[in-house]
């Protein structure tokens, strides 16, 4: 019960921006879960989202689904790689 409370919170707090007009998301527009993993994977940040008012792009829906079992770990991962990248 408590898991799926905190999912439902989470997913509240994440808002999907879909459409013609693509958003400008953090990182460059790329994909966070990428990221997350280690890997670039340029997006035109058509599929993202919101956490803390900024916006972060994915580079398909799987990737957004994977990145929300574990919003906040995999935000820390990302900017993990992203400040070992930018040494």
């Amino acid at each position: 019960m408590r898991a799926s409370y905190i999912a439902s919170a989470i997913a509240g707090t994440m808002l999907l921006a879909t459409g013609a007009l693509a958003a400008t998301g953090e990182y460059d527009n790329m994909c966070t879960m990428g990221l997350a993993l280690g890997k670039e994977v340029k997006t035109d940040c058509s599929i993202s989202g919101q956490i803390g008012g900024k916006t972060y792009c994915f580079g398909s829906e799987e990737a957004m689904t994977a990145f929300m079992k574990d919003p906040e770990g995999n935000l820390a991962k990302a900017n993990a790689y992203m400040s070992k990248k930018n040494m």
